[in-house]
């Protein structure tokens, strides 16, 4: 009998370690929290009845043991060192050329030969888990980063520390460094508790964090829900890692989760590239986060570089502020987009943040939704990262007074009450219907907008009289305005003067560059910068036509997704619907490719800055990448030139600094004109 109740104990622990790694690392749960604790509960009864099969790596010790009196000071084996800050993307250029230098003083030309890793900075607390041979033994807090506060009882129970690691083979010592946080949601749960027993609240998730990890009772820390994730390697006896990557793979193959969406990109350029693609990704976050952390991933190198006496030179820290408001949801309604999409938005109180005045916030889609936990009536912290991007961050749980409402995703499309669909392996929700106005609607108005075909007079309240009035039925019918002159002049707020001008701005944008119409064609996946390479790469509209999906995706920068979307809807009956119609009524579908040198602007990298009397601002940004520039958004020591209208700022201040050639628009134009 006692070798059956230990062979069931056995069996429980690894059931439950595998289910611990398939939710917390892999994010692919095959079992219901309900039977994961059914689980649990059972291990622990068998445990507590036969305490001579007790094991301290046993997953039922997570929820905590007894408490301890105090804590004690552990020296670090390696010091855990602070990270180097920089807010733009000049400083991580700087960043780049000093590490460059040295590496290869004699080369200082380009970064292709460093690849760098790229993550989300986490804002929680410093933590260096110690396993030996594979069994946790010790947890340290940062502390000064020589010397840290041992906080191994509270660890045991965080969510993503395994007491055992995954897998055999393990390194004698192995000391893996992250950050210990909170989720959003579950730091909202903790106020609410806090407001009902009459404590005061915790100011944000990070102090919730700070202060679970210096409690004395671990059960205590347990119920605060607090979670690990793996982004550093500190002392491992014997170390047998080459790649930054490399370390990382093995932790999370050893049950251990990692710091969400990091990725190795070849070369800065690449990797600020996908620092504005994290960017944008911010809202899809459980967990607060203040910027990027950019590493080199060589190993070798990194000890090449070694580190000041505060900071290691490998790495840096792409910070972006962060603006904060809390504001009441007032009312939740779904948005119909341009490719169908069914959006829920957040209308709030205003509330003033970063200097702008914010009523609305998009919640997404719905899982987002039912993430946050947001009724309708939620007072809500509402967060601008960076300036530019405001979403709602979690939901204020202990503000509730239980006058909420619930909201209810529609079922149906609210513009054409067509049932919604949910994309396959996707979150998104559409109204398949491509006749559907609010599809129409939105779809128009980007084609006409500044991004892509950048129609002069064509805005949103116009388009929406000439939609719902029938005389834009398809990106076609804005080219057949012409022959319905009459009728335009009889709409509200237009007159002869004002129609001449619409339709001088119509026939103007026919010979618009094939890029601005392919962005403008609202293909899925297909923003400016995809299309720009695909004009760039074969031409014409016709040339791209003849490619299979497969060739579309071998070239640079377009992936199979992209390329299976662009070839989809351009063989699809809208698609070629769609183009015949343009084709004939003359729009430009480009010129065919042909393989001269490079521009006047080759390799060059151009910065404007001010306020331009010859150009608008996407006009210059195109004449530099037909002439094979690259447009900047900052200025760094990879400038070549700058181009400074009136009003020019800070950029032309750190030009003089760096002596960057400065150009005045004529010079601009002397220059390209060679």
């Amino acid at each position: 009998m006692s070798s059956k109740i230990k062979a069931e104990i056995e069996r429980l622990r690894d059931e439950i370690n595998r289910h611990n790694y398939l939710y917390h690392v892999e994010a692919r749960p095959e079992i219901s929290d309900l039977d994961f604790d059914r689980l649990l509960t059972r291990l622990t009864e068998l445990e507590t009845q036969h305490p001579e099969y007790d094991s301290a790596d046993s997953p039922s010790h997570k929820v905590g043991g007894a408490p301890i009196e105090g804590f004690v000071s552990v020296t670090h084996r390696l010091p855990m060192l602070s990270i180097d800050n920089v807010y733009d993307e000049a400083g991580v250029r700087e960043f780049g050329v000093r590490i460059r230098k040295l590496l290869d003083p004699k080369k200082d030309d380009d970064d292709a030969h460093i690849d760098f890793g790229v993550e989300y900075k986490v804002d929680g607390v410093a933590v260096a888990l110690v396993y030996e041979n594979g069994s946790l033994v010790q947890a340290i807090t940062r502390g000064d980063g020589r010397q840290g506060d041992d906080i191994t009882h509270n660890a045991r129970t965080l969510i993503g520390v395994p007491l055992k690691l995954r897998g055999k083979g393990h390194p004698a010592i192995l000391e893996v460094r992250g950050e210990a946080l909170i989720n959003n949601a579950d730091f909202a749960h903790v106020r609410a508790a806090q407001v009902a027993a009459g404590e005061e609240v915790f100011r944000n998730p990070r102090n919730a964090t700070a202060g679970a990890l210096k409690l004395l009772d671990p059960k205590l820390c347990a119920q605060r829900r607090v979670r690990f994730f793996a982004h550093s390697a500190g002392f491992i006896e014997p170390d047998r890692f080459k790649t930054h990557d490399e370390f990382l793979k093995y932790v999370a193959d050893a049950g251990i989760p990692i710091t969400p969406r990091f990725k190795v990109l070849p070369g800065l350029d690449e990797a600020l590239a996908y620092c504005q693609e994290l960017m944008e990704q911010i809202h899809e976050l459980e967990f607060e986060v203040d910027g990027f952390v950019i590493k080199v991933n060589d190993l070798a190198q990194r000890a090449r570089l070694g580190a000041t006496s505060k900071n290691p030179r490998w790495l840096i820290a792409y910070k972006f502020e962060r603006y904060e408001g809390t504001s009441r949801i007032e009312e939740i309604t779904v948005q119909v987009g341009k490719t169908g999409t069914l959006t829920p938005v957040a209308h709030l109180s205003p509330v003033e943040i970063a200097g702008t005045t914010v009523s609305r916030a998009s919640l997404h889609n719905r899982d987002e939704l039912h993430r946050l936990g947001v009724k309708i009536g939620d007072w809500v912290v509402v967060e601008k990262a960076g300036k530019i991007i405001p979403h709602v961050v979690r939901v204020e749980e202990h503000r509730r007074d239980g006058g909420e409402r619930e909201f209810r995703f529609p079922e149906k499309c609210p513009e054409c009450q067509t049932p919604a669909v949910q994309d396959e392996g996707g979150v998104y929700i559409r109204c398949p219907n491509p006749a559907c106005p609010a599809q129409l609607r939105e779809s128009v108005r980007y084609f006409a907008g500044r991004g892509a075909m950048d129609i002069e007079g064509l805005g949103i309240k116009l388009i929406e009289q000439l939609t719902e009035l029938g005389l834009i039925r398809s990106f076609a019918d804005i080219y057949r305005l012409k022959d319905r002159r009459d009728e335009l002049i009889d709409l509200e707020r237009m007159g002869e003067k004002s129609v001449d001008n619409l339709l001088e701005g119509i026939e103007a944008s026919k010979s618009r560059p094939l890029w601005r119409l392919l962005t403008g064609l609202t293909i899925r996946h297909v923003g400016a910068r995809t299309a720009q390479v695909l004009a760039d790469e074969f031409g014409t509209l016709d040339e791209i036509l003849k490619q299979s999906a497969e060739q579309l995706s071998a070239v640079n920068e377009i992936g199979p997704v992209i390329a299976q979307s662009v070839y989809d809807y351009l063989h699809s009956p809208i698609g070629e619907s769609i183009i015949g119609e343009l084709r004939d009524l003359g729009l430009n579908f480009g010129s065919p490719v042909t393989r001269k040198a490079a521009g006047i602007l080759a390799g060059k990298t151009i910065v404007v800055t001010g306020t331009l009397q010859k150009f608008s601002r996407d006009e210059i940004k195109e004449l530099i990448h037909k002439r094979g520039g690259k447009a900047a958004g900052s200025v760094s020591k990879q400038t070549d030139y700058v181009v400074a209208g009136e009003k020019a700022g800070s950029k032309l201040d750190k030009a003089k600094e760096l002596g960057i050639p400065v150009l005045t628009e004529d010079e601009f134009i002397k220059l390209i004109s060679g």
